[in-house]
């Protein structure tokens, strides 16, 4: 009888259970990463102490780099040590990316911050209820302003969104990557990254032409916009269409339906809620041009309701015309400019959650 041989256990081969609890054997406390944050915060914070006595000034942007480099470096060192490499390299792509983040938002929050605490001051019933109209120093009104704002954008709306939906209609449904199709791909393509001043130009040279030199009215305004924001609708209608399966259209062709109510009723009733979404991008995007406004619609203190007749004032103009042209006494023209200001940020601010709103609204129901 042959001795049977019990080979040894291999430690290369190991069960699940033994790999995971290897895998999750060392692993960091939630607070260390805070507690770590903390430390690169204060050691920076004495470099920088220490520094500042010769110097005599603490500098804030140098200690927040510097904080943010040693976190990075520490918490992965001492990750890696306890977790792993792997995890520590993890620990350290979230801090790059949580940095970037704040940087990015730091612009955004100090705008909004300096907007508001310096226009607040501003803000009265007077100044949402009167106009500019034979005031010289303190006091006046942005009704003007507004109305003209909300016209001229909106009769800019009326103009660019039918034609740049049409137009992303085409370029899905119809071009198929013809050469007229790929001409006017690349035709949006270079209006898009056209300045603004060159828009108010083209809108001033044609109106000229027919009217005359100097004219100024709110229309004029209106077609400046439209052909900044044409360029916008087009290319979010386009990439909204293309996101709409061609399984629907199909299903609607095998129904018997013609390809225009196969748009009409499926692809754009399934797309409503993006195109929506890019129109108010559109219109945000326009809605704080001064450039063009100021060679089109120009400026005035009264009220106007009427686009084909004389000239219109918009909040950016106006807030633009009250910094540089101050008076007596400059304060009440600066509280203006930022009252202006503010009061253009919050109607964005409105836009952008109606378009939510509407999106939320028309959006497909996939459920019953």
């Amino acid at each position: 009888m042959s001795a049977t041989t019990i080979a040894p256990p291999n430690p290369a081969s190991s069960t699940p259970v033994e790999d995971s609890r290897r895998i999750t054997s060392g692993k960091l406390p939630t607070w260390a990463p805070w507690a770590l944050l903390g430390l690169a915060a204060g050691a920076s914070a004495l470099i920088f102490f220490i520094v500042s006595l010769a110097s005599g000034d603490f500098n804030v942007p140098g200690w927040l780099v510097v904080s943010a480099l040693l976190y990075l470096a520490t918490v992965f060192t001492v990750s890696a040590v306890v977790e792993g490499r792997r995890k520590g390299i993890d620990r350290l792509v979230t801090g790059v990316v949580t940095i970037a983040f704040l940087i990015a938002m730091l612009p955004l929050v100090s705008v909004a911050t300096t907007v508001i605490v310096n226009g607040v001051a501003a803000l009265s019933a007077e100044f949402f209820t009167n106009s500019m109209r034979n005031v010289v120093g303190e006091g006046g009104g942005i009704l003007h302003a507004i109305v003209g704002t909300l016209l001229i954008t909106l009769a800019a709306a009326v103009i660019s969104i039918p034609i740049g939906l049409f137009t992303a209609i085409y370029l899905v449904e119809y071009g198929a990557g013809n050469r007229l199709a790929r001409g006017i791909t690349f035709l949006v393509d270079v209006m898009t990254g056209i300045p603004s001043i060159v828009a108010g130009l083209f809108a001033y040279a044609l109106f000229a032409l027919f009217l005359g030199p100097g004219i100024r009215m709110g229309i004029m305004g209106s077609v400046a916009l439209a052909v900044l924001m044409i360029p916008v609708v087009v290319r979010a209608t386009e990439e909204m269409l293309r996101l709409v399966p061609n399984e629907l259209r199909e299903a609607s062709y095998a129904l018997g339906v013609p390809k225009w109510l196969t748009i009409v009723k499926v692809v754009i009733p399934t797309s409503i809620a993006g195109i929506t979404t890019g129109v108010m991008l559109a219109v945000a995007r326009v809605i704080g041009e001064t450039a063009p406004l100021l060679l089109t619609a120009g400026i005035t203190a009264s009220m106007n309701y009427n686009l084909f007749d004389g000239r219109m004032a918009t909040l950016p103009v106006f807030a633009y015309s009250q910094y540089m042209n101050q008076g007596i006494p400059a304060s009440a023209f600066i509280d203006r400019a930022w009252g202006a200001a503010l009061v253009l940020i919050v109607i964005v601010m409105a836009l952008n959650l109606i378009a939510r709103l509407v999106a939320r609204i028309f959006a497909p129901k996939l459920g019953r």
